[in-house]
């Protein structure tokens, strides 16, 4: 357990930063200072404090909500839209949580996307369903996952009959939600898997004459035979039932022999590893790490704010070699940068909300993270495939963020007369020392990134970036002069500099870690 021992020391403002970057999409300069000094357990209870349902998306024309009205067809890619841009929305305006972030790492793993369902009013409330339960109860997660329409749609539990049984739901339960790959089920048991979810569907789906949502189980639809599984659950059987309970029953007694399993533990430890602390699970980590963890969370009843309470404040998670240890995703790149220099999304449904919102998917899009549109069951490539997160990196992919950093510092994003970019000068200005290029290059560096940089690298930003081919104290006597005569010729003298300072720190290969 040494490994998970509680870190007791109170956070310097690199490990705040190091906590705040791993559990959210990004810290404000604020949250830095708010969690600095803070001991990790009073940080965790601010970050996994239970939060009131957001209000939902609404339609630009109208600006009221889409997601209780009957089905628009006109309307449909709009809606579709709406709805992604507003969980963008609520990541970039999120305000000290978890939970949008959380929120994204559970819609990755029980992805349904709009391509494959097509109704947003669907995904919508898949979407307040994972949030709900996003450090929740992972046993009650995974059976109103199993019942929720939008699942139901996208692995075709609505189809899965008696007599024409369907096996998307039944494979992808075992394979990707709760055991894994690797021999913790057999063929044989993705078949007795499926017969037990035989009966359950939807209505309302695309209904154009009402607004009702509606799961039921059909009795007259179910395999109420008894359900052999194999030596993997110990020859477990889930006892045929009947009459309208029959679905509930049997999908409770099947998930508790699941979740049994000592694997299927693990197996959700080492994805929430993976994606906030390292994606390198060695012997040692598996043992020393994983294994006490998937302890709790079994002796929890599968409980999820123990867990993640545990993960965040341990010994382990604050070792200075796990600060950069993880590359950052094309939304954590860019919604972090936006909250690093504090700047939000304007009021939801709006014009200029929803413009921001779609050049931000599109270049998400472009980077492999296409909101709510994962190309496959598995969920993001960098999460699954051999690479991980480094597969988040190549010629390409590395251009295009660029791209995205170069044109945020140059204030080329912006919509209806608002743009959406820092004012270089004013982001300094609020720093100690601005003035003193030693003191400016480091306060920045502690700031933007998650490792430090070397002698070398720090005094190449000063000599080579900031004020190139003149001495150090140019920058000092320039500052100073704006600062004592503050003109516009003055400061757009001071910005280019740190214009330029920053687009090259953006670029940089230690920007893209976290």
């Amino acid at each position: 357990m040494a490994w998970l021992n509680p870190y007791l020391q109170p956070l310097t403002a690199l490990q705040a930063a190091h906590l705040l970057r791993r559990a959210t999409l990004g810290p404000t300069l604020a949250q830095v200072k708010q969690f600095t000094g803070l001991k990790p357990d009073a940080a965790l209870k601010l970050l996994l404090a239970d939060k009131p349902a957001p209000p939902p998306p609404v339609d630009v024309a109208t600006m009221k909500t889409f997601v209780d009205l009957p089905f628009n067809v006109d309307l449909q890619g709009q809606h579709a839209n709406y709805l992604k841009n507003w969980w963008l929305g609520l990541m970039i305006n999120e305000e000290t949580s978890a939970r949008e972030k959380l929120t994204i790492f559970w819609q990755n793993h029980f992805v349904s996307t709009y391509a494959t369902v097509s109704d947003a009013r669907y995904l919508y409330r898949q979407l307040d369903l994972i949030r709900q339960h996003s450090a929740g109860n992972f046993r009650q997660f995974v059976i109103d996952m199993t019942k929720d329409p939008a699942m139901l749609r996208y692995l075709n539990g609505n189809v899965n009959v008696a007599n024409r049984p369907n096996e998307n739901y039944g494979r992808e339960l075992q394979e990707l939600f709760t055991i894994g790959l690797g021999g913790n089920y057999t063929e044989d048991d993705v078949k007795a898997a499926t017969r037990v979810l035989t009966g359950w569907a939807d209505t309302g789906f695309r209904n154009v004459t009402t607004a009702d949502i509606v799961v039921a189980f059909r009795a007259n639809q179910h395999d109420t035979t008894d359900k052999k599984f194999s030596a993997a659950y110990g020859n477990y059987t889930v006892k045929g039932k009947t009459g309208n309970t029959a679905g509930d029953e049997e999908l409770a007694d099947m998930v508790d022999m699941i979740l049994l399993q000592p694997e299927a533990a693990r197996f959700i430890i080492r994805k929430l590893y993976r994606f906030y602390v390292a994606t390198e699970i060695t012997p040692a980590i598996e043992t020393n790490f994983i294994e006490p963890l998937a302890k709790i969370y079994r002796d929890s009843k599968y409980e999820l704010k123990p867990v993640l309470t545990a993960l965040f404040g341990s010994d382990h998670f604050y070792e200075e070699n796990q600060r950069g240890a993880i590359i950052r995703s094309p939304l954590e790149l860019m919604v972090g940068v936006m909250r690093h220099f504090n700047l939000k999304a304007p009021e939801s449904g709006t014009t200029p909300f929803n413009s921001l919102g779609d050049y931000l998917r599109g270049r998400a899009r472009e980077q492999q993270m296409d909101v709510f549109e994962q190309s496959t069951v598995f969920g993001y490539r960098p999460y699954y495939d051999t690479g991980l997160d480094r597969i988040w990196i190549s010629a390409n992919t590395l251009a295009l963020r660029s791209l995205f950093t170069d044109q945020f510092l140059r204030g080329q994003i912006r919509y209806n007369n608002i743009i959406y970019g820092p004012d270089s000068v004013e982001v300094i200005r609020a720093l100690p020392t601005p003035g003193d290029p030693e003191k400016l290059i480091e306060d920045l560096t502690n700031q933007l990134f998650a490792v430090p940089l070397l002698k070398s690298q720090r005094d190449f930003l000063i000599d080579q970036i900031l004020v190139p081919g003149l001495p150090r104290y140019e920058w000092e006597l320039e500052w100073n002069d704006y600062v004592k005569n503050p003109n516009v010729a003055r400061k757009m003298s001071v910005k280019i500099k740190l214009d330029n300072l920053f687009i090259f720190m953006f670029r940089m290969a230690e920007f893209q870690m976290s």
